[in-house]
């Protein structure tokens, strides 16, 4: 069986507030890669749930966290449709990410 890594290394200030991100993906060709933001989610099948990582730097800028956050919900919509084939719940997903573009002003 083949192997793969992608890793994340979060550098901390005295209070443990992320400083620095940068991550690595080994088949991406990404190497050190800096980043202001990441969110990784997992599926505990044994408790059925979702399990999170959200991390951002200190610096990331509010406007750009949104417009991160927005994509994410644009992302879930096309991820939800290719794993369902449910076209009129991943619509909603849709339209839902264009309504907080609307009301966070970043469209």
């Amino acid at each position: 069986m083949r192997q793969t890594q992608i890793t994340i290394n979060v550098e901390l200030d005295e209070n443990h507030v992320p400083e620095k991100m940068t991550w690595n993906a080994q088949d991406g060709g990404v190497e050190n890669q800096e980043t202001k933001a990441t969110m990784i989610s997992v599926w505990d099948e044994k408790a059925m749930e979702a399990l999170r990582i959200d991390l951002w730097t200190k610096d990331m800028p509010v406007d750009q966290m949104k417009m991160f956050l927005h994509q994410i919900f644009v992302s879930l919509g096309h991820t939800y449709q290719r794993a369902t084939g449910e076209d009129d719940v991943a619509d909603k997903i849709q339209e839902f990410a264009e309504d907080f573009a609307f009301m966070s002003k970043i469209k």
